[in-house]
């Protein structure tokens, strides 16, 4: 296992299937699809013994491949995992089958340009996650969003264009500013070292000053802020979940958001520790106005899709919290909510997608005693939904607990205004769920509706295992980030110490003290 190239093959199997994909012909449509979720239910399956063959009491890189790329800018096609991105390659490959199975019937028009740009962004997406070269990274950083950009602005909603062009206004201006931060750190490390390369473990060794290291943050950190997103830079996501299809909706609360807090916790914390430091009351204050305003903007939503995305900014908000605690606790509750939140508040979209399907209306309003005619589906519905508002023994209590198990380490009050974003939650998910699932039926259109099919049963039945999984037994998965964590405090605990000591010696030298 280790020998085989592992990392390469997952994330370039969808690459193959799109081009694959391309040779179908176009009347095809249901062969399209079968090869499409073929290819990404083999993707799921290769990725599966990683878990099994990972070590989880080293904290080094694993599946580790390296290969001369660019010689003379000293880039290499350099990929491994961790702890950190483990699960991040595992979530991603787990939900792309279902993405797939969901929009079965939803997708209707050039059905092969949408499979391909599934494809691949499951390619992009993973290359991400597993990048240790930087040039690498951004490239796949940046060859994600041009198939989400297409799946937003061409098998969208009705103001489709306007939601996919500021989705990719506002990413390629963060994209940019860390082009040439990475750029800088490039051309710096490589005068100082002599050895110009795009290395992450060179750049992860190396002490840069604590006066660089800011700038180099605020351009790295804007980048992720604006994927996660954080309050302020928060206002594209909800015009693309809800123009985007449910299909995009789920890739983008799945995998796509996830790139952000991946960005801070595998770039920020260990390249910047000292602007990480400083930065991190700011972060963590923004990260409580998240958790706050996205919960009080969902409870006044009309459209359940709406209310969905603006839940995703405020349990995004406890991910940002916990990261930038720097907390063992913290950190690891970050993570698996990282996992969480890609599992419920995905769920949570494709079941508004599925009641689309049958109403073509979104608006709570329009619903209403809708228990009694689906009651496969209420169970589904009811499940995810207290798994999204943190219930003991589902997954999402877990994530919370320990996020705010760590800030209470670092800032009590801050704390205690977090926890009342858990029951904000309660609030606007309980009072959805029972406008749309009970009362009377005041709509005679709502009295035909059918159930879920075999088709719908199946997308959502893995996910609700794993949250059930998770809440009651989160072990197999923290067991395997736990030794990854402790080494990154230590390593941003270490970093600060030498380059603070390291500022002091030049003091001491200019004679300023």
């Amino acid at each position: 296992m280790t020998d085989f190239p592992i990392l390469t093959t997952i994330t370039v199997l969808p690459a193959l299937g799109a081009l694959a994909l391309l040779f179908f012909p176009k009347e095809s449509e249901k062969g399209q699809k079968l090869f499409a979720l073929l290819v990404t239910l083999v993707t799921f399956i290769l990725s599966i013994p990683i878990y099994f063959n990972f070590d989880a009491n080293t904290s080094a890189f694993q599946f580790v491949e390296r290969y001369s790329w660019i010689e003379a800018l000293g880039a290499n096609y350099y990929v491994g995992i961790d702890g950190i991105s483990l699960f991040m390659v595992l979530l991603t490959t787990f939900l792309s089958p279902l993405i797939i199975l969901s929009s079965w019937t939803a997708i209707r028009k050039s059905v092969k340009g949408f499979l391909v740009s599934m494809l691949l962004l499951e390619t992009g997406m993973l290359g991400v996650f597993i990048s240790l070269d930087l040039l690498l990274f951004y490239v796949f950083w940046e060859a994600m969003l041009i198939p989400m950009y297409f799946i937003i602005g061409i098998w969208g909603g009705e103001r489709r264009i306007y939601a996919a062009v500021k989705f990719f206004i506002y990413t390629m201006v963060g994209s940019l500013l860390m082009l040439v931060a990475l750029i800088v750190m490039y051309l710096y490390v490589g005068r100082e070292t002599g050895n110009y390369t795009f290395d992450y473990l060179v750049f992860r060794e190396y002490l840069l000053p604590a006066g660089l290291q800011t700038w180099l943050f605020l351009a790295f950190g804007l980048s992720f802020a604006i994927k996660v997103p954080i309050f302020p830079f928060h206002t594209w996501l909800p015009d693309a979940h809800v123009e985007a299809p449910t299909a995009g909706s789920v890739v983008l609360a799945g995998v796509l958001l996830k790139m952000g807090t991946y960005g801070f916790l595998r770039f920020c914390l260990p390249l910047f520790p000292n602007a990480s430091s400083q930065f991190a009351p700011l972060i963590s204050i923004l990260a409580v106005i998240g958790i706050l305003y996205g919960a009080w903007v969902a409870m006044v939503q009309p459209d359940m899709k709406k209310l969905v995305a603006y839940s995703s900014v405020s349990h995004l908000g406890f991910v940002m919290l916990g990261i930038f605690t720097f907390t063992h606790q913290g950190l690891q509750g970050g993570l698996i909510q990282m996992v969480n939140h890609g599992l419920s508040t995905g769920a949570l979209f494709l079941i508004v997608g599925m009641i689309y399907e049958r109403r073509h209306t979104r608006l709570i309003a329009d619903f209403g005693g809708l228990a009694k005619q689906l009651p496969i589906f209420t169970t589904f519905f009811m499940i995810v939904t207290l798994s999204s508002i943190g219930l003991p023994g589902l997954n999402g209590f877990i994530g919370e607990f320990l996020v705010l198990l760590g800030a209470f380490q670092t800032n009590q009050i801050l704390t205690v205004f977090a926890a009342s974003g858990v029951i904000f939650a309660a609030v606007y998910m309980l009072w959805m769920f029972r406008r749309v699932m009970f009362g009377p039926v005041t709509h005679e259109e709502n009295k035909t509706l059918t159930d879920l099919n075999l088709r719908e049963i199946t997308v959502l039945v893995p996910i609700v295992i794993f949250i059930v999984w998770i809440g009651v037994w989160a072990q197999p998965f923290l067991g395997k980030m736990e030794t990854s964590v402790d080494n990154l405090i230590r390593l941003v605990d270490a970093k600060k110490t030498a380059v603070l000591q390291m500022n002091d010696q030049h003091m001491w030298a200019r004679g300023d003290k």
